[in-house]
């Protein structure tokens, strides 16, 4: 009798070894990627494995060497018959594509489903991309970077006071009707936190707020910090616009910031430089 427990601790040894040489295997043979994620597409290439990327998301636009590649769609429009077609090893998506999952499954094509979180999923994801694609060091490399990048910054601004700040993410041009801020969740709140501001959103649990403008005089931030993504900005109209809210204090003190990038907006690896601008318009006092 005492035999078989050997015998089973033997077999599970076995299995073991031969999982964890799957697994290695798996990692090795992803050599062909397809990403139609800004984000991952960014971290994929900050890790060193942008040579393995074969196609790329509609809205992909960074880095430069990745915009050579084929497009195949983005969240709600994926080319699926063009990614079966090009047959990768691996499909980084987001988990909320069930369709393009089936498909994948049903054709036998693994895929790595992204979930959009907070800026501590940030250094995670890239932890966990790199180790399934076979490239532990660079993913861990790109996170360690993320985070000690971060940590200077929550570490510069520590002692300085903390303006409220409505970050306003999107409104109609030249007014301001349909504002849309970051309210208390997801990695734009974090970013805010992070660079040293009290979100003045911060009780309402949602990623995104539709405001009002007696909303926006309801909360009277210190400081408005609009994100802009087009390269070319906000016009001098735009920005005046705020100044319908005169009693507002980061209007009454000219504190309505405009912050031009896609940085802002992408959750990847240029989230520590983003997190440094945002500190350093809404924290004036301290050398950048």
């Amino acid at each position: 009798m005492a035999a078989i427990p050997r015998a089973l601790t033997s077999c599970l040894r076995v299995a073991l070894a031969i999982a964890l040489l799957i697994i290695a295997s798996l990692g090795a043979q992803t050599r062909r990627i397809i990403s139609v994620i800004p984000a991952t597409t960014e971290m994929l290439f900050a890790m060193g494995a942008g040579d393995r990327v074969i196609a790329i998301g509609s809205y992909d636009h960074f880095p430069p060497e990745a915009q050579k590649l084929p497009r195949v769609g983005a969240l709600v429009d994926p080319n699926v018959e063009q990614i079966l077609q090009m047959r990768p090893d691996l499909v980084v998506l987001y988990g909320t594509q069930t369709e393009l999952r089936r498909r994948l499954e049903r054709a036998g094509i693994p895929y790595y489903p992204y979930v959009h979180k907070g800026l501590s999923d940030i250094p995670e994801t890239m932890r966990e991309l790199g180790k399934r694609i076979g490239v532990e060091a660079g993913g861990n490399a790109l996170a360690d970077r993320v985070e000690k990048q971060l940590l200077e910054i929550r570490e510069r601004v520590a002692k300085s006071p903390r303006p409220r700040t409505l970050l306003v993410i999107g409104r109609e041009q030249r007014s301001l009707r349909n504002i849309e801020a970051s309210g208390g969740e997801g990695f734009l709140h974090d970013m805010l936190e992070a660079a040293g501001g009290t979100d003045v959103l911060a009780d309402i649990h949602r990623q995104s707020v539709s405001m009002s403008t007696e909303m926006v005089l309801a909360r009277a931030p210190d400081v408005i910090v609009e994100l802009q993504y087009a390269q070319d900005g906000a016009s001098k109209e735009d920005v005046a616009a705020w100044n319908r809210l005169a009693s507002v204090p980061a209007v009454k003190n000219h504190r309505v910031v405009v912050l031009t990038g896609e940085e802002f907006v992408v959750p990847g690896p240029r989230v520590g430089d983003a997190t440094r601008r945002l500190a350093a318009a809404l924290h004036l006092e301290l050398p950048w």
